[in-house]
């Protein structure tokens, strides 16, 4: 679709077309389970809303006050799961980390914030399974995408 488009350098097609069509974007109705990653300093937030069949990944939707980048990462982590079981979206975000290559530091939190509110789904989930009464599970992040107190 946009093979007479001139590359940003560093970005290929699949990311183009990300960036330009986000998908599962937005709220997911009756998930089985909802994470939130949260950058406390900066305030950017993503919620991760997934949908369990037994360990299937039926849908997966998230939410974000944040930047392109976290937007993208988003949605490719979430079509890359989609139709898979839970062992491989949680392998699959090595995946994304080697699919990324190299980043600079602020796009690396915009990808583990995209990263730590899909695990934060997964723990909702297992406190559920549990018995316990959790709306979603929050996750804080210890970098922030200021790009100060990086790994700190």
């Amino acid at each position: 679709m946009y093979e007479d488009v001139k590359m940003p350098e560093g970005m290929n097609p699949e990311t183009l077309e990300h960036l330009m069509n986000p998908k599962n974007y937005g709220k997911l109705d009756n998930p089985s389970c909802v994470g939130v990653a949260l950058d406390e300093k900066t305030g950017e937030y993503v919620i991760f809303y997934t949908l369990l069949e037994g360990d299937t990944i039926k849908d997966a939707r998230y939410a974000t006050n944040g930047c392109q980048d976290t937007v993208v990462i988003g949605s490719m982590f979430s079509d890359m799961i989609i139709g898979n079981d839970t062992a491989y979206a949680q392998g699959a975000i090595k995946k994304m980390h080697e699919k990324l290559g190299v980043m600079s530091p602020q796009q690396q939190v915009c990808a583990d914030i995209v990263f730590s509110g899909f695990v934060a789904s997964m723990i909702n989930y297992e406190h559920i399974s549990q018995g316990e009464d959790e709306e979603m599970h929050v996750l804080k992040m210890k970098d922030s995408c200021d790009g100060e107190n990086q790994g700190e």
